[in-house]
């Protein structure tokens, strides 16, 4: 393991971190433009075609007035959903799916008008819309069931797909070619072709790629049940007796396969399309939940009384049940749109959980973005970490933005949240509430992610200063007591030769050595001193460095020393404490060109200050950190501190050296801000 350079530990803890997680966009943009115009024509044939109907007062044909609100209901309904893949991805299904609505909106808005044109006479009959009534609904409607499902996966269809959608094509020609006085054999077509794609789905749904799996049962359930729900035009041919039955039956199913499309490509997050439903949504759900509830309420109404009392009736009906449905809707596409981001505690929870999952610092910040993203429904989500106080542009507010955030934590600002809607969307209020809200979590992960950096930086400084201590002890024995001891062992063996000979001579000899074993072991005394003096562990701080300046005396440097009395001392901060002022001492008695240094060791709220003042030469230009500056920063770092290096009087003859550290009288792995600029 190298030496820890001098600015290793400053770029440690002051880069700025990114975690980032974005989910890929689609390969091609949406149309939402066209996607809402769509959108638009259809909703307004639906309501048109309402509008209509309900104005003429036309309940005699009863059959005509239910298809009239599945049409309708086709139109509201798969226009919202056509609109929202388009808006996102113009994919074939988007395209099938608005075939079906516009389809079903001009069917309804030609049946509306027959009704109407006929309780008014004198207004135009309108032929070709009213004709459009009886063919307009057929390609999307059949398309839906045995064409969209071949294409609801995450690829392009295999040979057996692009089978299956042939077989839908020729089975939507057919029907349109069957003769008009039997049409039974398509309409048996028509639902032997569902059946059959209503198989295939489910077997994808059991045996298929495990990224499509998701939602394929929902969905060959709603295609069995709309290939079903043709079977009453069999009968209806040979009898009148099932005149309600067909467009009820349809009318169910549309409650039953939107809602299976949607989930297929929510939970799939096909073609890079995790939809986001919004009040439209709401709104096309609720218009068909009341369009069946008026259906329901006609039939029913209508054997009990007859002519418009039924629609009044029907009418009162649908204001009974508009707001209780229009609140249960809201509550379940507010869960799709919004995530957890409604419940800002089962957000705070799902962000929880992506935090234990994370096995080191990055992984935390990376888990906070992913969890901010999954809550809150969003494109992607960037964490960026500031590792440093003060942040590198905290001066900077970003909390004017929408689509950013500052994240403080204890008054400190750990970092910045940016983030990004999907495409086609913006940042609501009601999102950037809940982040808002998600923010102190943010905060308390950041914490803990800093922290967590912090310890493991303390613990890699802390390998290598012992390292270092053990080199220093390895280079005094081997290159100081190991050669001292050899010529001990010369000396002596010297002293012997000549003993019998020359006793003088030979008693000489052994004082010399007597006296260079005294020298030595005051070096090996001033070696123990240094790394962790008896008096520090004895009497305390104080004494340990009122014996630092003893020993100087000594030596003819006076240290000025201003010590406050310290009592229950973390020895990790005492021997830190000591090791910065021993270095700092003898850095000034060999380098600064004086004869005395001042030294203060004083302690203000939560922290020690200690610091070493000379007024010599100071620090030249060209000055670099060695290895007793290195040494002493990494001890304040281990403890969450700072060191600086400074002159005193710059531009002065002698500008002076000043040591300066701060170093936390509880040590806790949090940085405390640099008292000055480090070098």
């Amino acid at each position: 393991m190298g030496e820890l350079r001098d600015d290793d530990l400053a770029r440690a803890w002051s880069r700025p971190y990114r975690g980032t997680v974005a989910e890929p966009g689609p390969g091609r943009a949406g149309l939402p433009r066209t996607a809402w115009t769509v959108a638009g024509i259809a909703w307004a044939l639906g309501v048109s075609a309402i509008v209509l109907q309900l104005a003429s007062g036309v309940t005699m044909l009863l059959g005509d007035l239910l298809f009239v609100v599945v049409d309708a209901t086709v139109a509201i309904v798969y226009g919202t959903v056509a609109g929202v893949i388009l808006a996102r991805r113009p994919h074939v299904v988007g395209w099938l799916v608005a075939l079906a609505a516009l389809g079903g909106g001009i069917a309804a808005l030609g049946g509306a008008w027959r009704s109407f044109a006929s309780s008014r006479p004198g207004l135009p009959p309108l032929d070709t819309l009213t004709a459009a009534y009886g063919w307009a609904w057929v390609p999307g409607t059949i398309g839906l069931f045995v064409l969209v499902p071949w294409f609801v996966r995450s690829g392009r269809p295999g040979i057996g797909g692009w089978c299956g959608v042939a077989g839908g094509v020729a089975v939507i020609a057919a029907f349109f070619l069957a003769p008009p006085d039997d049409p039974r054999p398509a309409i048996l077509a028509v639902v032997v072709m569902g059946l059959v794609t209503a198989a295939a789905t489910a077997w994808r749904w059991r045996r298929g790629p495990v990224a499509d799996r998701r939602g394929l049962g929902l969905l060959a359930l709603g295609v069995a049940l709309m290939a079903l729900s043709f079977l009453p035009l069999l009968a209806t041919w040979a009898s009148t007796q099932v005149t309600y039955l067909l467009p009820l039956t349809h009318l169910a199913c549309q409650a039953l396969f939107p809602a299976a499309i949607l989930v297929c490509v929510l939970r799939n997050r096909l073609w890079g399309i995790d939809l986001v439903l919004s009040r439209a949504t709401v709104a096309a759900m609720l218009a068909l939940g009341l369009a069946l509830v008026y259906a329901v309420v006609v039939v029913v109404a209508t054997t009990v009384v007859d002519g418009p009392a039924a629609q009044v009736v029907a009418a009162v009906g649908v204001a009974v049940a508009v707001q209780p449905l229009h609140a249960w809707l809201r509550g379940r596409v507010r869960t799709l749109v919004y995530g957890d981001g409604r419940d800002p505690g089962r957000a705070a929870i799902s962000l929880g959980q992506h935090l234990a999952s994370a096995a080191d610092a990055d992984e935390l910040v990376t888990a906070l973005a992913a969890g901010v993203r999954e809550a809150l429904r969003l494109d992607s989500v960037t964490v960026e970490r500031f590792d440093a106080a003060p942040a590198p542009d905290a001066t900077t507010p970003a909390a004017v933005r929408d689509d950013v955030r500052d994240v403080v934590h204890g008054g400190r600002l750990l970092g910045r949240v940016h983030v990004a809607p999907r495409a086609g969307e913006r940042l609501d209020r009601r999102t950037q509430d809940a982040l808002d809200q998600l923010l102190p979590v943010l905060g308390a992960g950041l914490a803990l992610a800093q922290t967590a950096r912090d310890l493991e930086v303390a613990r890699d400084a802390t390998t290598r200063a012992r390292l270092a201590e053990r080199r220093v002890i390895r280079r005094e024995l081997h290159d100081g007591i190991g050669p001292w001891l050899s010529g001990l062992r010369l000396g002596l063996q010297g002293a012997r030769n000549v003993v019998a000979a020359d006793p003088v001579a030979a008693a000489q000899v052994l004082d010399a050595l007597g006296e260079e074993v005294g020298q030595r072991m005051e070096d090996v005394r001033a070696l123990s001193r240094s790394l962790l003096p008896p008096a520090l562990d004895d009497l305390g701080l104080e004494a340990a460095l009122g014996e630092l300046a003893g020993r100087q005396a000594l030596g003819g440097f006076v240290v000025d020393l201003r010590c406050d009395p310290f009592v229950g001392l973390d020895p990790r901060v005492a021997a830190a404490a000591y090791a910065i002022a021993s270095e700092s001492v003898v850095n000034a008695a060999r380098h600064s060109g004086v004869g005395e240094c001042r030294l203060t060791v004083e302690a203000h709220a939560d922290v020690l200050h200690l610091t070493c003042t000379d007024a010599g030469r100071g620090l030249g230009d060209d000055a670099t950190a060695g290895v007793g500056s290195r040494s002493m920063r990494e001890r304040a770092a281990e403890l969450g501190g700072t060191l600086a290096v400074d002159v005193v009087h710059p531009g002065e003859p002698r500008p002076g050296t000043r040591v300066h550290a701060v170093l936390p009288l509880v040590p806790g792995g949090v940085t405390l801000a640099a008292p000055g600029a480090a070098r």
